[in-house]
């Protein structure tokens, strides 16, 4: 069917102005959350991951080291860092603790780095003996004794884990356990490390 030339003409304005509109779309999600990619690596378990639309920003509530300095999330800003909420009274989280372990082993570094916070209930002797029981020297061991940070952040139950730009924005969270060294997640944290240094030279690690 021929259209009226006035007819065809406004058409192809429209045509042309969607065109314009997606495309300056696709930029602003692509500038407002470029993580949106990780969709494309959820497999197995990492399927559970929830990625947020766009950033959030985080908490300011207060934590602390073991030995009582106090520190904010900001304190991580410049790398992209996996923070893990658990607790030695929470069966998953052990058994979930060694991977996340060994991911910061194989991944760790100026770029990325895991961080474990014992929320609530948990005696330092606890957590001492629980590294110690299993081994785990590479991680630094944070503590939430009242759970203000967890309470801040919407936690409603461990284990919970949360991924930081390195602009210490908030882009994605994992609900209960995962095996962190499992060839899915160490694919997905590969992805949102090179994600995360856009625009930057990279050295693998």
């Amino acid at each position: 069917m021929k259209l009226p030339y006035r007819g065809a003409k406004n058409f192809l304005t429209l045509v042309v102005l969607y065109t314009a509109f997606n495309f300056c779309a696709n930029i602003v999600l692509s500038e407002d959350n470029k993580f949106s990619i990780l969709e494309e690596f959820k497999f197995g378990e990492m399927k559970k991951l929830i990625l947020h639309e766009s950033p959030k920003e985080v908490s300011e509530e207060i934590f602390y080291t073991f030995n009582s300095d106090p520190l904010i999330l900001k304190s991580f800003s410049g790398s992209l860092t996996l923070i893990n909420f658990w607790a030695t009274w929470c069966a998953p989280c052990l058994e979930e603790m060694p991977s996340l372990s060994n991911l910061q082993t194989i991944k760790g570094g100026k770029n990325f780095k895991v961080v474990t916070i014992a929320t609530m209930r948990n005696s330092p002797k606890s957590v001492e003996n629980f590294f110690k029981k299993t081994s785990i020297e590479n991680l630094t061991k944070y503590q939430d004794p009242k759970g203000k940070l967890a309470r801040s952040l919407k936690i409603a139950g461990l284990p919970l884990t949360i991924l930081l730009s390195k602009d210490n924005k908030e882009v994605a969270r994992f609900i209960g356990d995962a095996d962190w060294s499992s060839p899915q997640a160490l694919n997905m944290i590969q992805k949102a490390i090179e994600t995360d240094l856009k625009n930057k030279n990279y050295k693998f690690n």
